[in-house]
């Protein structure tokens, strides 16, 4: 079992964000942001009123990402419920507006448009596959509009977006895969085949784990791009080269539970090691018939799905505040699944939302710019309440969250932590910085 313990993290912002960089240990009490509180010229006091602060909300409510974004969205009900019940935000409370946007990039941007102008939001959150922020963020650039996504691709702190769009509560792949790499090498093969949805949240991981593996040493043989709305699968596995001695999965969609079906039935009992990214699982129940052959087999998980034997005050509470119970599934229905590994971002995006607004003394869309630079401006997160997922650090320039990475062995039909990764094996130099652009 890994120890979980405070992972040092950088108290200010530098230049560069790397694994040398000097480190302060992060501070372990609760709270929303402790990097935010030295902000001369920006903090305000609180504007109490009875008008709501509107969240737009950009749900994936059908399409390939519905059973994300309807986590997303009771997750979202939920930390909005607790926020509200405790004072909401400048003593104004929280509404949500939500729309569907068919986890589509040309509705998406609609979808951008629609919640800025129609329903005259504060903000737009909530956004998770790559194709779609990449999409919308420009819309949102244009419109003016803080765009707060919960996604994972690296497309925010490459710097191919702009200044409104904003990564503050979940990691992103790049990220993702510079921590998993030695855990890869060092325990299961040196040879590695990647099979990964074709569109951009799998080309990061293509880049980006391939980078970070032959910089270690290792070889990936092959990389086999799947379409993310392709149904059956065992046509691809015979390009799997004879001499892979690791097969790494990430597949997303409505289908993986087929997916990871077939590749059991293709290997049989003679199958290589497996790593796979949760994604190929999410809100897919492990106890499902077909799927005994992941037994031993490795998972990346953005917030292990099982109650650990460490469990957390925060994630104890967590669970209990959007309704999973031990086992990551719907206290009401033990066969709905949930989407553990990413939803709490919805949670977390919120609290930075919050914490940036108080920051900021923000009392309408005429404070958006402040309420970006009292963000940019955040460094700790503390393992908390208000992070229950686990201590992150915040870096203003690139508007990009790094944190802790979990990888859990499929151990008696459930998933048990067997390595949690400090947030300095996630850091990578900026691409970006996003603060020396003009609003």
């Amino acid at each position: 079992m890994a120890d979980r313990k405070n992972t040092p993290g950088i108290a200010g912002t530098s230049s560069r964000m790397n694994r040398r960089t000097a480190l302060k240990t992060l501070g372990a009490g609760a709270g929303a942001v402790a990097g935010i509180g030295a902000l001369p010229g920006i903090i305000g006091c609180a504007h109490a009123s009875d008008e709501p602060i509107r969240i737009g909300f950009q749900v994936h409510r059908t399409g390939i990402g519905a059973a994300y974004g309807r986590w997303y969205d009771r997750t979202t009900e939920a930390v909005v419920k607790r926020i509200n019940d405790e004072g909401g935000i400048n003593g104004r409370p929280i509404e949500i507006v939500a729309e569907d946007d068919g986890t589509d990039p040309k509705r998406g941007a609609e979808v951008v448009e629609k919640l800025a102008t129609k329903h005259k939001c504060d903000v737009a959150f909530g956004t998770l596959f790559s194709h779609v922020v990449y999409g919308s963020a420009p819309r949102a650039g244009e419109l003016a509009i803080p765009y707060f996504v919960v996604s994972e691709g690296h497309h925010v702190a490459s710097g191919a977006l702009n200044r409104y769009t904003l990564q503050p509560g979940i990691t992103d792949v790049k990220s993702q895969v510079e921590a998993m790499g030695p855990f890869i090498k060092e325990n299961l093969g040196k040879k590695v085949t990647m099979i990964y949805p074709d569109f951009a949240f799998g080309h990061d991981h293509r880049d980006y784990f391939t980078a970070a593996f032959e910089a270690l040493g290792g070889e990936v043989l092959e990389k086999i791009a799947i379409p993310p709305t392709e149904t059956s699968f065992s046509k691809y596995f015979p390009k799997i080269p004879r001499e892979t001695e690791v097969v790494y999965h990430v597949m997303v969609g409505p289908a993986v539970l087929t997916f990871v079906k077939e590749l059991g039935e293709f290997f049989g009992p003679n199958r290589p090691e497996i790593f796979g990214f949760i994604d190929s699982l999410e809100a897919v129940d492990l106890a499902s018939p077909g799927l005994e052959f992941l037994e031993g087999t490795y998972f990346w998980e953005g917030n292990p799905r099982y109650a650990q034997e460490d469990q957390s005050e925060f994630d104890k509470a967590y669970r209990e505040a959007v309704g999973v119970d031990a086992n990551g599934a719907s206290i009401s229905d033990a066969k709905d699944v949930s989407t553990y590994a990413h939803m709490f971002g919805c949670w977390e995006t919120i609290y930075v939302i919050k914490a940036g607004m108080e920051a900021s003394g923000y009392s309408g869309t005429k404070d958006r710019q402040k309420l970006i630079e009292a963000v940019e401006s955040m460094t700790e997160m503390p393992h908390s309440f208000e992070h229950p997922q686990g201590a992150k650090l915040f870096n203003g320039k690139t508007h990009q969250a790094f944190g802790h990475q979990y990888i859990s062995k499929v151990t008696e039909g459930k998933l048990v932590l067997a390595h949690t990764t400090s947030i300095e094996d996630t850091l990578y130099e900026d691409e970006v910085d996003y603060t020396s652009m003009s609003f």
